[in-house]
């Protein structure tokens, strides 16, 4: 699985601090902008108790979590839909990844120094909406060009799209992000290959400062309200109080300096877990003595295509597929209890895997 979010935003907004405390990469950290100019990728683990939970029971050799791609991208600049700064390449880096997380600054500190002068993230977020949107509008337009003949000599598939595509561009010149255009699944499948930027989900991860990072600041409140009706979250996450965090070097002084701070976990546990499911990812297990591991999936595949996550061979020789509810499994503590209970169910090839199963594929070569 090598699906990506992106992390954006305009030049000191917090973006790389925060990677930095995702990842283990160091990005630089540097208070003019460009500092990040070749997209710094991320393999981060992902962090889920229910893993945990299974490995007590099962005491197997080695505990396996999933894993998310997060990538740091440069700082954009107004004009960089027409090259402006270093636009193009931004705008390719993001086009490459399948979500996007839109960090937007909420905090006031006069050492860093912001682009415009002064802090307003609801600016900031319709500045870089902007640039997107007119890349957008830019594709839309040249696809309707290219299909309109086609469309009215009587193309069925060429009409079709140039109807969606007519569509993009009035909610793209309304100044309306793609996303806000709602398509069934036929019509998706006739546009995939636009690639369209402001369609990918979205979060907008407010940066704010220590003392908002529970519940937020006036600057969240006008950020909620800016995009209320639009199809995105929003998550609140002090990125240099979570750069403290990183710098402590055992679990307990961590879960104590989030206690003080009022948190339960940190805001880089909670940004990786949506990110996760802003990809509409997903997570089943296998348990032995071996290896408790954690799997990734795509919400809504069935049991052969979370069998080729494993091993191509797993998926082209499918057999069946040996269930257990996770909620089962702890409850009832082994793999043969569950079965004694006729908890574990045979599922063949349209069994649509479902978050937190304990599977077991048969197959065959």
């Amino acid at each position: 699985m090598a699906l990506q979010c992106g992390i954006v935003g305009l030049p000191n907004v917090g973006k790389s601090t925060l990677f930095n405390c995702l990842s283990n990469a160091k990005a630089q950290a540097a208070n003019f902008p460009f500092c990040t100019i070749e997209p710094n990728v991320g393999v981060i683990t992902v962090p889920d108790e229910r893993l945990n939970k299974l490995a007590e029971l099962v005491h197997p050799q080695r505990i396996l979590p999933t894993t998310v791609e997060i990538v740091d991208i440069a700082g954009l600049v107004k004009g960089a839909s027409k090259g402006e700064g270093l636009g193009n390449k931004f705008l390719a880096n993001i086009r490459e990844t399948d979500a996007i997380l839109h960090v937007l600054r909420c905090f006031e500190n006069e050492n860093i120094t912001h682009v415009d002068g002064s802090i307003n993230p609801v600016r900031d977020k319709e500045i870089i909406d902007i640039e997107l949107q007119l890349k957008d509008l830019e594709t839309v337009e040249s696809r309707i060009s290219k299909v309109q003949k086609q469309a009215a000599a009587g193309d069925k598939i060429a009409k079709a799209q140039f109807e969606i595509y007519t569509q993009y561009r009035e909610a793209l010149l309304q100044g309306k992000s793609a996303r806000t255009v709602v398509l069934n699944e036929l019509d998706k499948k006739l546009v995939k290959d636009l690639y369209l930027l402001t369609s990918k989900p979205v979060m907008y991860v407010c940066n704010v400062d220590e003392a908002s990072a529970v519940n937020g600041n006036a600057f969240v409140d006008a950020v909620r309200e800016s995009v209320k009706d639009e199809n995105a979250e929003i998550l609140i996450v002090a990125a240099a109080t979570e750069a403290d965090i990183a710098e402590l070097e055992t679990y307990e002084e961590r879960q104590m300096f989030l206690e003080e701070v009022g948190l339960e976990e940190s805001g880089v546990a909670r940004l990786i877990r949506a990110a996760y499911h802003l990809l509409a990812l997903q997570t089943y297990f296998t348990a032995g003595v071996q290896e408790v591991r954690a799997w990734t999936f795509e919400k809504g595949w069935k049991a052969p295509q979370c069998a080729g996550v494993i091993h191509t061979d797993f998926e082209k020789g499918f057999i069946r597929a040996e269930v257990i509810k996770y909620e089962n499994f702890i409850a009832l503590g082994s793999e043969a209890a569950c079965k004694e209970a006729g908890k574990m169910s045979v599922e063949g090839k349209e069994y649509v895997v479902a978050d937190g199963d304990i599977m077991h594929f048969r197959f065959n070569v």
